[in-house]
């Protein structure tokens, strides 16, 4: 990357930092099966995604039904995370070295704020991050940059010093939007295709790809 040396690294976290996209899924179609007596494919469940879940369930179950499907959704959600989530190989270690680098570390994800405090809590992944803004945070959610101007504002970093590492083209066109770089994650990737028609300059494969570039890049 022709840049600074970063000053600030952003993750997302489904699919990026850690597997839960299966848990997500799960969780939707536990609800979709016991009230519409239906399930639905992965493709029509990301669909929904850009609001947090509150805005999936209101599409899908009506707006009166939100907060106490929302406690339901919850409460599966956590109480499989344990069986059915987990953090990618090397996630810690790249954390790890990060932060012990003096990066500013931060998370931006479309999750709503109680599921992303359920997984962070779980995968015991909270304390390697000194902000989180979740999609409940915002008022514009991804692809609109308003999460990272977040991020950048506490901060007080610049843009051309920090980096987005995320999944989905909605990290790339958020990204690109608050100009900072934008490191595509593909080891999880819902759509890698998409994503590498995107950025094909900047994507890694692998964590220990991405983690290698940390490690030639910030000493």
């Amino acid at each position: 990357m022709d840049a600074p040396r970063p000053s600030c690294v952003i993750f997302d976290i489904d699919g990026t930092l850690t597997r839960t996209n299966e848990l997500i899924f799960a969780s939707f179609n536990h609800l979709a099966r016991q009230y519409l007596g239906r399930t639905y494919e992965p493709a029509e469940i990301v669909a929904l995604f850009g609001p947090p879940e509150e805005g999936a369930l209101s599409k899908l179950f009506g707006p009166e039904n939100v907060d106490r499907l929302m406690d339901e959704l919850c409460e599966f959600y956590e109480s499989n995370h344990a069986s059915m989530a987990g953090v990618h190989a090397g996630v810690r270690q790249m954390l790890a070295y990060l932060k012990a680098r003096g990066m500013k570390l931060a998370v931006f994800t479309g999750k709503g704020k109680r599921t992303t405090s359920i997984t962070l809590e779980a995968l015991e992944l909270s304390g390697y991050f000194d902000l989180v803004v979740s999609g409940t945070d915002v008022v514009q959610h991804k692809p609109h940059p308003e999460g990272i101007c977040r991020v950048l504002e506490r901060f007080g970093v610049r843009a051309e010093e920090t980096i987005m590492v995320g999944d989905s083209l909605s990290d790339i066109k958020a990204s690109r939007a608050a100009g900072v770089h934008i490191a595509s994650a593909l080891w999880d990737c819902y759509d890698p295709d998409g994503v590498l028609r995107e950025n094909r300059s900047f994507a890694f494969h692998r964590v220990e790809d991405l983690y290698a570039w940390f490690r030639r890049n910030i000493q």
